[in-house]
């Protein structure tokens, strides 16, 4: 019980971990938007000014979307039959690439965070005056390296 709640701890409350991660996020969605945007585009810097913290807020609120899923699966795990219910809490708390099973649903996680950035970055771009094909490419390019990749990163190298 107490491995997924030590989990919940990192990602869901607030500690001195968050005055790094923040201002290392909003870096990397300004370096990515700033690269998915068209070339020649007027007003550069001033739509990255106006558009990042958006963008950054979108990609945490996504973050949340896949880790909330990962902790229904946290819940719902003790219903399984047999081992089943140990093994793939285990590998989604501590240890994704312990269990087949654990991979495939933190992949998934990981895939839902990224289709939600996707999504979200598009509307924000396309409502930000970006043509639609401008605002897709941007949002894609932002999905696909900004996307949950720590969820993959066993835990239990943090506990140690």
């Amino acid at each position: 019980m107490r491995r997924w709640w030590e989990n919940v701890k990192l990602i869901w409350f607030p500690s001195w971990l968050w005055l790094l991660l923040i201002p290392a996020n909003y870096l990397i969605d300004r370096l990515v938007l700033r690269w998915g945007l068209p070339k020649g585009m007027k007003d550069r810097k001033q739509f990255l000014r106006r558009n990042t913290w958006k963008i950054c807020l979108a990609g945490f609120l996504s973050d949340f979307a896949g880790s909330l899923m990962l902790f229904g699966v946290l819940l719902g795990s003790d219903k399984l039959p047999g081992e089943w219910g140990t093994r793939i809490s285990n590998a989604v708390s501590y240890n994704p690439f312990a269990d087949p099973a654990g991979l495939v649903i933190v992949l998934f996680a990981v895939a839902v965070a990224g289709s939600c950035i996707f999504l979200l970055d598009r509307m924000i771009l396309k409502r930000a005056g970006l043509e639609k094909r401008d605002a897709k490419r941007a949002a894609l390019k932002l999905a696909l390296v900004t996307a949950p990749y720590l969820f993959l990163v066993p835990s239990m190298l943090l506990f140690r």
